[in-house]
């Protein structure tokens, strides 16, 4: 929801930390957790990678060929980088990273990607909140994405959640967001 005289409801812009467990638009537990290191993680996001719908690869990413996703993820697994995964009956159906840039004064890249399967039921808005919530606890000042200008989706939900437009030059926006100095804390049912 967005357009003219659109104001974001204040609890929109609060940004939980994870852990925390959300029920999604079908009812169903989702469990929110940043990654843990663990390579029985990093298992669970590559099988959900090699099930994500080509459709909805967005800039190339993530990658198709086994190859290119092991370096994808050894990039944004990397101990740099901030994910939160979010978890549906020990399954991974989302994923969201933080990843800085190679200058500490730089924002951090923001990348989040849901299964076609969970997509629809409010689990983007909380991955997203939790991960903006985690990097706020880590000392992230400012996030930088890119979303295809055609995803309206995409953008509402950014707006929504605070993000500004910094660039439209071309057919992708750039959009930031300064993040609070600290994350909202909630209980583990958030």
């Amino acid at each position: 929801m967005s357009g003219p005289g659109y104001s974001p409801d204040e609890s929109d812009r609060e940004f939980p930390a994870p852990p925390r467990t959300v029920e999604d638009a079908e009812g169903r537990s989702i469990q929110l957790r940043a990654f843990d290191g663990s390579e029985t993680e990093r298992e669970a996001l590559r099988e959900m990678y090699e099930a994500f719908d080509p459709a909805d690869r967005a800039q190339g990413i993530p990658p198709s060929r086994p190859s290119k996703l092991r370096d994808w993820l050894d990039r944004i697994l990397d101990e740099e980088c901030l994910n939160v995964f979010a978890w549906h009956d020990g399954d991974v159906v989302g994923h969201a990273t933080l990843v800085p840039e190679d200058d500490p004064d730089s924002p951090h890249e923001l990348a989040i990607f849901i299964l076609q399967s969970h997509q629809g039921a409010g689990i983007g808005t909380e991955l997203l909140r939790s991960v903006l919530g985690y990097g706020a606890e880590c000392g992230v000042e400012r996030v930088w994405l890119t979303v295809e200008r055609w995803n309206r989706a995409a953008v509402a939900l950014y707006k929504k959640l605070g993000f500004e437009i910094t660039d439209a030059e071309s057919f992708e926006l750039e959009m930031a967001i300064q993040l609070p100095p600290t994350a909202v804390q909630t209980d583990s049912t958030g």
